[in-house]
């Protein structure tokens, strides 16, 4: 995908989450010429991906499969274990736009409808193999247990969550929601365990978590996996 398209949804997503009432960190805003003065003091950021996320999954098509993402908070392994046990993301959704179908080996995870229109997630439970099944499964809603058969899409109104527990297929999308520059965007939020996007995500079809990225205009801000080690120049 091209560092354009890059530079343009975060600041869509800047935008939509203002218009969510979600207030970023300062880190959300430092520029790539803001990193060149930042030190060890800042390695929980680098070393837990906090920040922009931006990804079209390496198809190509990030109008259809893509997201755009800001991590908050995330723990990373520290002494061999894990400073932090929760992390939690905003996260925009354009229309047409949907994550992949796929699980997770060990992240549970809420996914929040934090405002805008409606969120619709299609769940499978999974086979042994990673495919998914046909068989019904459970899920709980706003901590109200629901029955669903395979491939059922539930609809979250802003305000409402669901619990996606590991080995549960998903794949999610939004519809309507704030306008900005004439297109209608919904915002998502995840609250869960600790995100390894590097070893814990499964995905249904052949994808890469993060993307190839053609340089056609300068980066603004660093994506979470870009960092530079500290000392090093941007």
């Amino acid at each position: 995908m091209k560092r354009s398209t890059v530079n343009r949804y975060i600041e869509i997503a800047k935008k939509a989450f203002a218009a969510a009432g979600l207030h970023l960190p300062p880190f959300a805003y430092w520029t790539v010429e803001d990193w060149k003065n930042k030190g060890p003091e800042v390695d929980e950021i680098r070393l837990a991906q906090l920040g922009w996320d931006v990804t079209d999954f390496g198809s190509g098509r990030f109008e259809e499969y893509g997201r755009t993402l800001f991590t908050l908070r995330n723990g990373y392994r520290m002494d061999g274990s894990y400073n932090k046990t929760y992390g939690e993301k905003f996260i925009l959704n354009p229309p047409g736009q949907r994550a992949p179908l796929h699980f997770h080996r060990s992240k549970m995870e809420d996914i929040i409808n934090r405002g805008g229109g409606k969120v619709f997630i299609r769940l499978y439970a999974s086979t042994p193999d990673g495919k998914c099944s046909e068989e019904p499964f459970s899920v709980s809603i706003d901590g109200v247990k629901h029955e669903l058969e395979a491939g059922s899409v539930v609809c979250l109104e802003p305000g409402q969550s669901i619990y996606i527990y590991p080995g549960l297929i998903h794949q999610f999308w939004g519809e309507g929601g704030f306008e900005i520059d004439g297109v209608c965007y919904t915002v998502s939020g995840e609250v869960s365990s600790i995100c390894d996007d590097w070893h814990d995500n499964c995905f249904l079809e052949p994808m890469e978590r993060f993307p190839k990225i053609e340089e056609d205009e300068p980066r603004v801000h660093y994506l979470c996996h870009e960092y530079p080690p500290a000392g090093m120049n941007a």
